[in-house]
């Protein structure tokens, strides 16, 4: 089976610092997955390799069997890798519906002419709405971004991620900020996108990590320390000695 995501013997070094190391991953279609791992394990920067903000020093990465280790950000873009990024990266004095629409026109290659009111057409606005009522927040789409809470934000870079048509979608800290109560939101998002988009969250919230995800890898030092099912993750006590911060029983 082609795997939606891979990467063999990844690694990145900083003349003597390790901080990704001989990285052996798998990322299935349609896959509900999590990477967890205490601060500084190097889970961004993994995401960062993926996606080819940072070239490894060794190693591949593979986007649906294809070798893309050497494409640029924007070439993975187009392969169908998306993501969003631990703190929002939205246009805040922009709209929620605009903020979708260009980046539907980016991947349409016509964001250079997007506020040219003959570009402002039909298909790219109902394309946008459509993702809007995806998650639940077309009643917002003209609301300006600044003004939205935070937790509708997210909402709006995941929107945003949609609108790039990914195969595989990389969600880095998607309720990072978001009040506790406010999580169910964006738990309730995730399980609305489509079925055979590979989803993987990078997520320091383990309520959520472990209501979203069927698979989940731990990171530490660079390094995979375990993958397995969420029962097999919360059962190994390497796991709760090194990250979860609890005894094993």
């Amino acid at each position: 089976m082609t795997l939606a995501l891979e990467t063999q013997g990844l690694c990145l070094s900083f003349g003597a610092l390790k901080v990704a190391v001989d990285i052996n991953f798998k990322l299935e279609k349609g896959a509900r997955h999590a990477l967890i791992g205490p601060n500084g394990a190097g889970k961004t920067t993994f995401v960062n390799l993926l996606t080819g903000r940072l070239k490894p020093s060794a190693g591949e990465v593979l986007l649906g069997g294809e070798v893309v280790t050497h494409f640029t950000q924007a070439n993975r873009v187009i392969k169908g890798l998306g993501r969003t990024f631990q703190i929002n990266t939205l246009f805040n004095k922009m709209t929620v519906l605009d903020n979708v629409a260009l980046g539907i026109a980016e991947r349409e290659q016509i964001s250079q002419s997007f506020w040219r009111p003959a570009n402002r057409n039909k298909g790219l606005i109902e394309e946008s709405y459509s993702f809007l009522e995806l998650l639940g927040i077309q009643a917002d789409a003209n609301v300006v971004v600044r003004d939205l809470p935070y937790g509708k934000q997210r909402l709006v870079e995941i929107a945003v991620a949609l609108g790039l048509k990914p195969k595989v979608l990389l969600l880095d800290e998607p309720a990072a900020g978001v009040p506790s109560m406010e999580t169910d939101k964006i738990l309730k998002a995730l399980d609305s996108l489509p079925k055979d988009m590979a989803i993987m969250i990078i997520e320091h919230d383990m309520d959520l990590v472990f209501k979203f995800a069927n698979q989940i890898t731990v990171l530490v030092q660079g390094e995979i320390l375990c993958q397995g099912t969420p029962s097999e993750v919360s059962s190994d006590k390497r796991v709760h000695q090194v990250y979860l911060g609890e005894p094993h029983v």
